[in-house]
Protein backbone atom coordinates (compact mmCIF):
# COMPACT_ATOMS: atom_id res chain seq x y z
CA UNK A 1 0.00 0.00 0.00
CA UNK A 2 1.44 3.38 -1.03
CA UNK A 3 1.64 6.29 1.62
CA UNK A 4 0.97 10.02 0.75
CA UNK A 5 3.98 11.85 1.30
CA UNK A 6 4.37 14.30 4.24
CA UNK A 7 4.24 17.93 3.30
CA UNK A 8 7.04 19.97 3.63
CA UNK A 9 8.20 21.95 6.73
CA UNK A 10 10.33 25.25 6.83
CA UNK A 11 13.01 23.48 6.89
CA UNK A 12 12.46 21.52 3.87
CA UNK A 13 11.84 25.11 2.57
CA UNK A 14 14.82 26.81 3.29
CA UNK A 15 16.85 23.86 1.57
CA UNK A 16 14.63 24.48 -1.69
CA UNK A 17 15.00 28.46 -0.91
CA UNK A 18 19.33 27.42 -1.11
CA UNK A 19 19.13 25.83 -4.22
CA UNK A 20 17.71 28.65 -5.82
CA UNK A 21 20.05 31.07 -3.98
CA UNK A 22 22.32 28.67 -6.20
CA UNK A 23 20.65 29.41 -8.94
CA UNK A 24 21.05 32.87 -8.97
CA UNK A 25 24.86 32.96 -7.59
CA UNK A 26 25.67 31.20 -11.48
CA UNK A 27 23.04 33.14 -13.50
CA UNK A 28 24.41 36.85 -12.03
CA UNK A 29 27.93 36.03 -13.15
CA UNK A 30 26.72 35.01 -16.82
CA UNK A 31 24.07 38.22 -17.23
CA UNK A 32 26.21 40.99 -15.61
CA UNK A 33 29.65 40.12 -14.51
CA UNK A 34 30.70 38.34 -18.09
CA UNK A 35 27.90 41.55 -19.44
CA UNK A 36 30.57 44.36 -18.36
CA UNK A 37 33.73 42.22 -19.20
CA UNK A 38 32.63 41.98 -22.89
CA UNK A 39 31.44 45.10 -22.71
CA UNK A 40 34.33 47.36 -21.19
CA UNK A 41 37.34 45.23 -20.76
CA UNK A 42 36.46 43.68 -24.75
CA UNK A 43 34.93 46.98 -26.02
CA UNK A 44 32.34 45.00 -27.89
CA UNK A 45 28.87 46.39 -28.93
CA UNK A 46 26.13 45.84 -26.38
CA UNK A 47 24.10 43.83 -28.39
CA UNK A 48 26.39 40.94 -28.12
CA UNK A 49 25.50 40.04 -24.52
CA UNK A 50 21.99 41.05 -25.04
CA UNK A 51 21.55 38.79 -27.41
CA UNK A 52 23.20 35.89 -25.57
CA UNK A 53 21.06 36.94 -22.46
CA UNK A 54 18.07 36.86 -24.77
CA UNK A 55 19.25 33.28 -26.48
CA UNK A 56 19.07 31.98 -22.71
CA UNK A 57 15.69 32.57 -22.29
CA UNK A 58 14.90 31.10 -25.87
CA UNK A 59 16.34 27.89 -24.83
CA UNK A 60 14.24 28.03 -21.58
CA UNK A 61 11.39 26.92 -24.32
CA UNK A 62 11.86 23.15 -23.02
CA UNK A 63 10.77 23.85 -19.75
CA UNK A 64 7.53 21.77 -20.52
CA UNK A 65 9.30 18.89 -21.66
CA UNK A 66 11.74 18.88 -18.63
CA UNK A 67 8.93 19.09 -16.63
CA UNK A 68 7.21 16.33 -18.37
CA UNK A 69 10.45 14.33 -17.50
CA UNK A 70 10.35 15.08 -13.99
CA UNK A 71 6.35 13.79 -13.85
CA UNK A 72 7.11 10.76 -15.17
CA UNK A 73 10.46 9.49 -12.86
CA UNK A 74 8.15 10.73 -10.47
CA UNK A 75 11.07 12.50 -9.07
CA UNK A 76 12.01 16.00 -9.08
CA UNK A 77 15.59 15.75 -7.05
CA UNK A 78 17.66 13.95 -9.33
CA UNK A 79 16.57 17.09 -12.11
CA UNK A 80 17.33 19.52 -10.14
CA UNK A 81 20.64 18.27 -9.64
CA UNK A 82 21.48 17.56 -13.09
CA UNK A 83 19.82 21.20 -13.73
CA UNK A 84 22.64 22.62 -11.13
CA UNK A 85 25.54 20.44 -12.80
CA UNK A 86 24.53 21.91 -16.39
CA UNK A 87 24.00 25.28 -14.83
CA UNK A 88 27.91 25.40 -13.21
CA UNK A 89 29.67 24.01 -16.43
CA UNK A 90 27.26 26.32 -19.14
CA UNK A 91 28.71 29.16 -16.38
CA UNK A 92 32.38 28.01 -16.96
CA UNK A 93 32.38 27.58 -20.52
CA UNK A 94 31.05 31.26 -20.86
CA UNK A 95 33.26 32.34 -18.61
CA UNK A 96 36.16 30.36 -20.66
CA UNK A 97 34.70 31.79 -24.56
CA UNK A 98 34.35 34.94 -23.08
CA UNK A 99 38.33 35.46 -22.07
CA UNK A 100 38.66 33.25 -25.17
CA UNK A 101 37.53 36.41 -26.94
CA UNK A 102 40.07 38.29 -26.44
CA UNK A 103 42.79 36.19 -28.95
CA UNK A 104 39.67 34.74 -30.99
CA UNK A 105 36.89 37.03 -31.32
CA UNK A 106 34.58 34.48 -33.72
CA UNK A 107 35.57 31.35 -31.41
CA UNK A 108 34.66 32.91 -28.22
CA UNK A 109 31.55 33.77 -29.79
CA UNK A 110 30.75 30.40 -30.63
CA UNK A 111 31.58 28.47 -27.58
CA UNK A 112 29.64 31.59 -25.38
CA UNK A 113 26.72 30.80 -27.22
CA UNK A 114 26.89 27.30 -26.16
CA UNK A 115 27.58 28.32 -22.72
CA UNK A 116 24.64 30.20 -22.44
CA UNK A 117 22.85 27.61 -24.12
CA UNK A 118 23.84 25.68 -21.18
CA UNK A 119 22.64 27.96 -18.79
CA UNK A 120 19.22 27.94 -20.17
CA UNK A 121 19.23 24.60 -19.96
CA UNK A 122 19.88 24.11 -16.82
CA UNK A 123 18.12 26.88 -15.30
CA UNK A 124 14.85 25.04 -17.35
CA UNK A 125 15.79 21.82 -15.40
CA UNK A 126 16.30 22.62 -11.82
CA UNK A 127 14.10 25.53 -11.87
CA UNK A 128 11.31 24.20 -12.96
CA UNK A 129 11.81 20.74 -11.08
CA UNK A 130 11.94 23.03 -8.03
CA UNK A 131 8.57 24.43 -8.39
CA UNK A 132 7.24 21.31 -9.30
CA UNK A 133 8.41 20.36 -5.99
CA UNK A 134 7.22 22.65 -4.14
CA UNK A 135 3.59 22.51 -5.60
CA UNK A 136 3.39 19.10 -4.41
CA UNK A 137 4.55 19.44 -1.14
CA UNK A 138 3.98 22.66 0.00
CA UNK A 139 0.37 22.97 2.30
CA UNK A 140 -1.66 24.87 0.36
CA UNK A 141 -1.78 27.63 3.67
CA UNK A 142 2.35 27.70 3.40
CA UNK A 143 2.57 28.56 -0.35
CA UNK A 144 2.62 32.28 0.02
CA UNK A 145 5.15 32.81 2.73
CA UNK A 146 6.90 29.95 1.31
CA UNK A 147 7.30 31.48 -2.35
CA UNK A 148 8.61 34.59 -0.58
CA UNK A 149 11.23 33.05 1.20
CA UNK A 150 12.40 30.89 -1.42
CA UNK A 151 12.64 34.08 -3.55
CA UNK A 152 13.74 36.30 -1.17
CA UNK A 153 16.75 33.60 -1.01
CA UNK A 154 17.15 33.31 -4.65
CA UNK A 155 17.59 37.62 -4.21
CA UNK A 156 20.03 36.92 -1.37
CA UNK A 157 21.83 34.26 -3.82
CA UNK A 158 22.42 37.57 -6.39
CA UNK A 159 23.75 40.07 -4.15
CA UNK A 160 26.18 38.04 -2.35
CA UNK A 161 27.36 36.77 -5.05
CA UNK A 162 27.88 39.96 -6.88
CA UNK A 163 29.26 41.73 -3.96
CA UNK A 164 31.86 38.57 -3.80
CA UNK A 165 33.30 37.81 -6.87
CA UNK A 166 33.45 41.87 -7.51
CA UNK A 167 36.02 41.41 -4.63
CA UNK A 168 37.44 38.34 -5.96
CA UNK A 169 38.43 39.98 -9.36
CA UNK A 170 39.83 43.01 -8.30
CA UNK A 171 41.98 43.80 -9.56
CA UNK A 172 40.46 42.23 -12.59
CA UNK A 173 42.74 39.55 -15.00
CA UNK A 174 41.71 36.77 -17.26
CA UNK A 175 42.84 34.11 -14.75
CA UNK A 176 41.69 35.28 -11.53
CA UNK A 177 38.12 35.42 -13.27
CA UNK A 178 37.99 31.81 -14.59
CA UNK A 179 39.20 30.48 -11.28
CA UNK A 180 36.37 32.82 -9.50
CA UNK A 181 34.06 30.91 -11.85
CA UNK A 182 35.20 27.38 -11.42
CA UNK A 183 34.96 27.64 -7.26
CA UNK A 184 31.60 29.22 -7.63
CA UNK A 185 30.55 26.66 -9.84
CA UNK A 186 31.83 23.41 -7.30
CA UNK A 187 30.29 25.37 -4.77
CA UNK A 188 27.11 25.74 -6.01
CA UNK A 189 26.98 21.76 -6.94
CA UNK A 190 28.22 20.74 -3.37
CA UNK A 191 25.12 22.98 -1.52
CA UNK A 192 22.61 21.99 -4.17
CA UNK A 193 23.77 18.17 -3.54
CA UNK A 194 23.26 18.60 0.34
CA UNK A 195 20.25 20.44 0.01
CA UNK A 196 18.66 17.75 -1.44
CA UNK A 197 19.40 15.20 0.44
CA UNK A 198 16.81 12.76 1.61
CA UNK A 199 14.39 15.73 0.80
CA UNK A 200 12.50 12.61 -1.56
CA UNK A 201 12.96 9.16 -0.99
CA UNK A 202 13.99 6.42 -2.97
CA UNK A 203 11.53 5.52 -4.13
CA UNK A 204 8.86 8.42 -4.55
CA UNK A 205 5.28 8.09 -5.37
CA UNK A 206 3.32 10.22 -7.89
CA UNK A 207 0.47 10.24 -4.39
CA UNK A 208 1.61 13.87 -3.42
CA UNK A 209 -0.71 16.80 -3.52
CA UNK A 210 -1.02 20.10 -1.21
CA UNK A 211 -1.59 18.46 1.93
CA UNK A 212 -1.37 14.13 2.83
CA UNK A 213 -5.09 13.91 3.33
CA UNK A 214 -5.44 15.36 -0.14
CA UNK A 215 -2.95 12.75 -1.61
CA UNK A 216 -4.18 10.40 -4.06
CA UNK A 217 -1.60 7.00 -5.92
CA UNK A 218 -1.21 7.75 -9.20
CA UNK A 219 -0.19 4.92 -11.73
CA UNK A 220 2.69 4.98 -13.43
CA UNK A 221 1.97 6.22 -17.23
CA UNK A 222 3.83 4.37 -19.98
CA UNK A 223 5.77 6.73 -22.00
CA UNK A 224 5.96 6.77 -25.67
CA UNK A 225 7.10 9.21 -28.04
CA UNK A 226 3.70 11.19 -28.26
CA UNK A 227 3.21 11.04 -24.72
CA UNK A 228 4.78 14.62 -23.99
CA UNK A 229 2.48 16.04 -27.01
CA UNK A 230 -0.54 14.59 -25.50
CA UNK A 231 -0.19 15.96 -22.11
CA UNK A 232 1.43 19.37 -23.51
CA UNK A 233 -2.44 19.61 -25.11
CA UNK A 234 -4.42 17.77 -22.49
CA UNK A 235 -2.96 20.90 -20.05
CA UNK A 236 -3.48 23.92 -23.13
CA UNK A 237 -6.61 22.88 -23.27
CA UNK A 238 -7.63 23.74 -19.90
CA UNK A 239 -9.46 26.51 -20.04
CA UNK A 240 -7.99 28.13 -16.54
CA UNK A 241 -4.94 26.70 -17.32
CA UNK A 242 -4.44 28.72 -20.46
CA UNK A 243 -5.59 31.64 -18.81
CA UNK A 244 -3.13 31.89 -16.40
CA UNK A 245 -0.38 30.85 -19.26
CA UNK A 246 -1.33 34.25 -20.83
CA UNK A 247 -1.63 36.41 -17.83
CA UNK A 248 2.12 35.10 -16.71
CA UNK A 249 3.06 36.08 -20.11
CA UNK A 250 1.49 39.65 -19.93
CA UNK A 251 2.83 40.57 -16.31
CA UNK A 252 6.04 39.44 -16.87
CA UNK A 253 6.74 40.99 -20.30
CA UNK A 254 5.41 44.32 -18.63
CA UNK A 255 7.64 43.82 -15.69
CA UNK A 256 11.06 42.77 -18.41
CA UNK A 257 10.04 45.67 -19.92
CA UNK A 258 10.65 48.23 -17.60
CA UNK A 259 14.11 46.92 -16.95
CA UNK A 260 16.16 48.59 -19.42
CA UNK A 261 14.42 51.70 -19.29
CA UNK A 262 13.90 53.10 -15.66
CA UNK A 263 17.72 54.03 -15.22
CA UNK A 264 17.90 55.78 -18.89
CA UNK A 265 14.64 57.66 -18.24
CA UNK A 266 16.18 58.87 -14.82
CA UNK A 267 19.42 60.09 -16.38
CA UNK A 268 17.75 61.63 -19.34
CA UNK A 269 14.77 63.32 -17.90
CA UNK A 270 15.49 64.17 -14.14
CA UNK A 271 18.93 64.48 -14.85
CA UNK A 272 20.39 61.73 -12.75
CA UNK A 273 24.05 60.48 -12.32
CA UNK A 274 24.87 56.50 -13.14
CA UNK A 275 25.55 56.48 -9.50
CA UNK A 276 22.04 57.86 -8.66
CA UNK A 277 20.19 55.92 -11.12
CA UNK A 278 21.85 52.95 -10.15
CA UNK A 279 20.55 54.14 -6.20
CA UNK A 280 17.21 54.48 -7.93
CA UNK A 281 17.53 50.61 -9.34
CA UNK A 282 17.81 49.70 -5.76
CA UNK A 283 14.82 51.53 -4.57
CA UNK A 284 13.11 49.79 -7.09
CA UNK A 285 14.08 46.45 -5.64
CA UNK A 286 13.79 46.95 -2.03
CA UNK A 287 10.54 48.08 -2.96
CA UNK A 288 9.72 44.58 -4.38
CA UNK A 289 11.40 42.92 -1.28
CA UNK A 290 8.77 45.04 0.62
CA UNK A 291 6.00 43.62 -1.71
CA UNK A 292 6.88 40.38 -1.03
CA UNK A 293 7.07 40.44 2.15
CA UNK A 294 3.69 41.42 2.45
CA UNK A 295 2.19 38.93 0.57
CA UNK A 296 3.54 36.45 2.47
CA UNK A 297 2.46 38.11 5.76
CA UNK A 298 -0.55 38.06 4.26
CA UNK A 299 -0.80 34.55 3.53
CA UNK A 300 0.33 33.52 7.35
CA UNK A 301 -1.47 31.98 9.68
CA UNK A 302 -1.98 34.59 11.84
CA UNK A 303 -3.27 36.75 9.74
CA UNK A 304 -4.99 34.04 8.61
CA UNK A 305 -6.97 36.02 5.21
CA UNK A 306 -7.80 39.64 7.19
CA UNK A 307 -5.12 41.28 4.59
CA UNK A 308 -6.69 39.41 1.75
CA UNK A 309 -6.39 36.57 -0.20
CA UNK A 310 -3.70 35.73 -3.25
CA UNK A 311 -5.93 36.44 -5.89
CA UNK A 312 -6.55 39.98 -4.34
CA UNK A 313 -3.13 40.58 -3.92
CA UNK A 314 -1.98 38.96 -7.77
CA UNK A 315 -5.39 41.30 -8.93
CA UNK A 316 -4.43 44.37 -7.19
CA UNK A 317 -0.78 44.64 -7.70
CA UNK A 318 -1.03 44.45 -11.48
CA UNK A 319 -3.77 47.27 -11.09
CA UNK A 320 -0.98 49.18 -8.96
CA UNK A 321 1.89 48.42 -11.55
CA UNK A 322 -0.12 50.10 -14.12
CA UNK A 323 -1.25 53.13 -12.23
CA UNK A 324 2.92 53.58 -11.15
CA UNK A 325 3.71 53.00 -14.85
CA UNK A 326 1.54 55.56 -15.66
CA UNK A 327 2.17 57.69 -12.95
CA UNK A 328 6.00 57.64 -15.06
CA UNK A 329 4.73 58.09 -17.91
CA UNK A 330 3.53 61.91 -16.61
CA UNK A 331 6.44 62.56 -14.84
CA UNK A 332 8.32 63.26 -18.03
CA UNK A 333 6.62 66.46 -18.43
CA UNK A 334 6.73 67.26 -14.50
CA UNK A 335 10.06 66.60 -13.86
CA UNK A 336 12.05 67.26 -11.61
CA UNK A 337 9.10 67.95 -9.38
CA UNK A 338 7.63 64.79 -9.80
CA UNK A 339 8.06 62.25 -6.67
CA UNK A 340 10.27 60.24 -8.66
CA UNK A 341 11.57 57.24 -5.64
CA UNK A 342 7.73 57.32 -3.89
CA UNK A 343 6.89 56.33 -7.31
CA UNK A 344 9.31 53.70 -7.94
CA UNK A 345 8.87 52.38 -4.77
CA UNK A 346 5.25 51.98 -5.33
CA UNK A 347 6.27 49.99 -8.57
CA UNK A 348 8.27 47.98 -6.82
CA UNK A 349 6.24 47.14 -3.84
CA UNK A 350 3.32 46.40 -6.45
CA UNK A 351 5.52 44.17 -8.75
CA UNK A 352 6.31 42.08 -5.71
CA UNK A 353 3.24 41.76 -4.78
CA UNK A 354 1.75 40.71 -8.09
CA UNK A 355 4.68 38.50 -8.67
CA UNK A 356 4.84 36.44 -5.05
CA UNK A 357 1.27 36.04 -5.61
CA UNK A 358 0.76 34.56 -8.96
CA UNK A 359 3.67 31.97 -7.98
CA UNK A 360 1.23 31.07 -4.66
CA UNK A 361 -0.92 30.73 -7.29
CA UNK A 362 1.30 28.91 -9.92
CA UNK A 363 1.55 25.96 -6.85
CA UNK A 364 -1.81 25.72 -6.50
CA UNK A 365 -3.37 25.49 -10.23
CA UNK A 366 -0.11 23.04 -10.16
CA UNK A 367 -1.95 20.44 -8.11
CA UNK A 368 -5.68 21.40 -10.29
CA UNK A 369 -6.17 18.69 -12.13
CA UNK A 370 -5.38 16.04 -9.59
CA UNK A 371 -3.15 13.92 -12.01
CA UNK A 372 0.49 14.01 -11.89
CA UNK A 373 1.36 16.71 -14.10
CA UNK A 374 2.88 19.11 -11.68
CA UNK A 375 5.90 19.49 -13.68
CA UNK A 376 4.35 20.36 -17.33
CA UNK A 377 2.54 22.63 -16.32
CA UNK A 378 5.26 24.98 -14.07
CA UNK A 379 7.46 24.07 -17.57
CA UNK A 380 4.28 25.65 -18.92
CA UNK A 381 4.02 28.71 -17.23
CA UNK A 382 8.01 28.88 -16.74
CA UNK A 383 8.26 29.27 -20.61
CA UNK A 384 5.61 31.60 -20.76
CA UNK A 385 8.03 34.08 -18.02
CA UNK A 386 11.63 32.67 -19.93
CA UNK A 387 9.22 33.94 -23.64
CA UNK A 388 8.18 37.35 -21.48
CA UNK A 389 11.74 37.98 -19.98
CA UNK A 390 13.68 37.33 -23.46
CA UNK A 391 11.37 39.58 -25.46
CA UNK A 392 10.74 42.61 -22.91
CA UNK A 393 14.36 43.19 -22.80
CA UNK A 394 14.66 43.61 -26.38
CA UNK A 395 11.30 45.23 -26.72
CA UNK A 396 11.77 47.40 -23.78
CA UNK A 397 15.32 49.14 -25.72
CA UNK A 398 13.14 49.21 -28.90
CA UNK A 399 10.70 50.58 -28.27
CA UNK A 400 12.25 53.23 -26.81
CA UNK A 401 14.96 54.16 -29.76
CA UNK A 402 11.82 53.98 -32.21
CA UNK A 403 9.76 56.48 -30.10
CA UNK A 404 12.87 58.64 -29.54
CA UNK A 405 13.30 58.21 -33.57
CA UNK A 406 9.44 58.85 -34.26
CA UNK A 407 8.67 61.52 -31.49
CA UNK A 408 11.53 64.12 -30.68
CA UNK A 409 10.38 64.99 -27.57
CA UNK A 410 12.43 62.87 -25.13
CA UNK A 411 9.45 62.65 -22.36
CA UNK A 412 6.57 61.46 -25.41
CA UNK A 413 9.69 58.61 -26.13
CA UNK A 414 9.88 56.73 -22.50
CA UNK A 415 5.87 57.90 -22.33
CA UNK A 416 5.23 55.74 -24.87
CA UNK A 417 7.22 52.91 -23.06
CA UNK A 418 5.56 52.80 -19.96
CA UNK A 419 1.66 53.44 -21.39
CA UNK A 420 2.51 50.02 -22.90
CA UNK A 421 3.86 48.63 -19.65
CA UNK A 422 0.36 49.96 -17.77
CA UNK A 423 -1.66 48.61 -20.81
CA UNK A 424 -0.24 45.35 -20.30
CA UNK A 425 -0.48 45.09 -16.47
CA UNK A 426 -4.21 45.94 -17.01
CA UNK A 427 -4.75 43.42 -19.62
CA UNK A 428 -2.81 40.82 -17.03
CA UNK A 429 -4.88 42.32 -13.92
CA UNK A 430 -8.05 40.98 -16.04
CA UNK A 431 -7.15 37.70 -16.53
CA UNK A 432 -5.98 37.65 -12.84
CA UNK A 433 -9.65 38.16 -12.30
CA UNK A 434 -10.82 34.99 -14.80
CA UNK A 435 -8.57 32.95 -13.15
CA UNK A 436 -10.09 34.20 -9.88
CA UNK A 437 -13.28 33.49 -11.47
CA UNK A 438 -13.27 30.13 -12.87
CA UNK A 439 -12.14 29.02 -9.28
CA UNK A 440 -15.29 30.14 -7.90
CA UNK A 441 -17.50 28.60 -11.11
CA UNK A 442 -15.39 25.13 -10.28
CA UNK A 443 -16.34 25.58 -6.57
CA UNK A 444 -19.66 26.13 -7.38
CA UNK A 445 -20.09 23.09 -9.33
CA UNK A 446 -18.13 20.77 -6.88
CA UNK A 447 -20.41 21.79 -3.88
CA UNK A 448 -23.81 19.71 -5.29
CA UNK A 449 -21.20 16.81 -5.81
CA UNK A 450 -19.71 17.03 -1.89
CA UNK A 451 -23.50 17.35 -0.29
CA UNK A 452 -24.44 14.34 -2.36
CA UNK A 453 -21.31 12.66 -1.15
CA UNK A 454 -21.95 13.50 2.27
CA UNK A 455 -25.36 12.76 2.35
CA UNK A 456 -24.32 9.05 1.20
CA UNK A 457 -22.30 8.84 3.82
CA UNK A 458 -24.37 9.91 6.34
CA UNK A 459 -27.41 7.40 5.12
CA UNK A 460 -24.74 4.57 5.30
CA UNK A 461 -23.82 5.44 8.68
CA UNK A 462 -27.20 5.74 9.77
CA UNK A 463 -28.01 1.65 8.51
Amino acid sequence: MQHPLRPFGWLDVIRLGLVQACLGAMVVVATSTLNRIMVVELALPALLPGLLVAFHYLVQMIRPRLGFGADRGRRCTPWMMTGMVCLALGGNVATWATIEMAHDRTLGIAVCALGFALIGVGVSACGTSLLALMAKRVPQAHRAPAATTVWVMMIMGFAITAFNVGQMIDPYSPERLMQVTLGLGALICVITALAVWGLEPAQAQAAVGASASDAQPVQEAPMNRHAFGEALRSVWQEPQAKCFTVFVFLSMLAYSTQDLVLEPFAGAIFGLSPGQSTKLSGVHHSGVLVGMLLVAMAGSRWVAGRMGSTQTWMVGGCVLSALAMAGLSLAGWQAPGWPLKLNVVVLGVANGAFSIAAIATMMRLANASGAQSQGIRMGLWGAAQAMAFGLGNLLGTLLSDLAHWVLTAPAWSYATVFLFEAVMFLLAARLALQVGQMDAQSQAAAQPLNTGLQRIRHEHSSL
